[in-house]
């Protein structure tokens, strides 16, 4: 076994913000009411003809101007998303042809919804940690927008687009693995809880809306992830042989504020060492975890050598947990404004 290190991040959203006001204007809802239950309070929204491969190129691209990066070595792509231009071909097959990367380079998407991220790194670090890869190349992308509802202000008022790249590498000769520890997890029978329509009329014996939008049980949502998400951490840290005290920070998926709030409680680990992506930027599934990665390294929060526990949970109902040591090499350019 060789080790894997993440080297460099970058990330992107739209241009157009959807703000609180701008939603009192569309359905029954105001900016008190979204800030209370949720903490969001703006969020990007990608153009008619803005698809979640170009979220995903400008991400990488930002990575690339900002670390002095090349991708003409990369010889895997895994983007994490729901919301794939197509059915197929697949988000990486069409980023890969955007970027110039190597015919030679394999080009998967993986679907884990809001956990879709951290299982895309745990898939990297085992492709390079065998021996088999050198650089992957992980992205977390999602254009929530195109299948949201903004007819229902329970859901409406979440979602959000954007994307976060990131390169996983070799390390030296002799070097430290820098994934410390993980752990893994899914609860099919609540897989009605979240979901979006497609062949299938019915799961779990649950007749399915058939809207072809995203569809939500927030409550029965918020009670799996406060239950589930503390029991996964631990076990990561377990995993790792790791106490909550040495993680640096804590950056689970930026689902809805108040449900990090008790989660961190659960845990007692510093609300204020949690990082989160949703104020700014909405629920933006698989792009969240590393949006927020991001914006503490751009707000110069997080540096390298700092221990950051990552925690993705979501439809499925599926979650994914990994400890990292941040081994980033130092940036050449000012990262593209968010």
């Amino acid at each position: 076994m060789t080790g894997a290190k993440i080297t460099a991040i970058g990330s992107y959203v739209p241009a157009r913000r959807l703000t609180n006001q701008d939603l009192e204007q569309m359905v029954d809802t105001n900016d008190e009411w979204i800030v209370q239950r949720t903490g969001i309070r703006e969020r990007r929204i990608s153009r008619a003809d803005e698809y979640t491969s170009d979220l995903c190129a400008a991400a990488v691209r930002d990575m690339m101007k900002r670390y002095g990066k090349s991708v003409q070595d990369v010889d895997m792509v895994l983007v994490a998303t729901s919301t794939p231009d197509f059915s197929f071909p697949s988000v990486a097959s069409i980023v890969q042809n955007t970027l110039g990367i190597p015919l030679t380079a394999g080009a998967i998407d993986l679907s884990a919804a809001c956990a879709g991220f951290v299982y895309a790194l745990h898939t990297a670090h085992a492709l390079v940690s065998s021996g088999l890869h050198h650089k992957v190349l992980v992205i977390g992308a999602d254009t929530l927008s195109k299948i949201t509802d903004y007819t229902d202000r329970s859901t409406c008022i979440l979602f959000g687009d954007g994307a976060g790249a990131v390169l996983v590498e070799r390390s030296g000769s002799g070097a430290q693995d820098d994934f410390m520890g993980y752990h893994l997890g899914s609860d099919g029978s609540g897989a009605q809880h979240v979901y979006r329509t497609g062949l299938a009329e019915k799961v779990n014996g649950v007749e399915l809306s058939g809207t072809g939008l995203l569809v939500q049980n927030g409550r029965e949502v918020f009670k799996w992830a406060v239950r589930t998400v503390p029991q996964g951490v631990q076990q990561v840290l377990k995993n790792a042989g790791a106490d909550i005290a040495e993680v640096d920070w804590f950056i689970p998926h930026s689902a809805n504020l108040r449900m990090i709030e008790p989660i961190c409680e659960r845990l007692n680990y510093p609300l204020e060492q949690a990082l989160y992506s949703l104020e700014a930027f909405g629920n933006t599934s698989a792009a969240s975890i590393p949006l927020a990665l991001d914006l503490g390294i751009r707000e110069g929060k997080v540096r390298s050598g700092q221990q950051v526990l990552l925690y993705g949970f979501g439809a499925g109902l599926t979650h994914a947990g990994q400890l990292v040591r941040l081994s980033l090499d130092p940036q050449v350019a000012e990262p593209t404004p968010l």
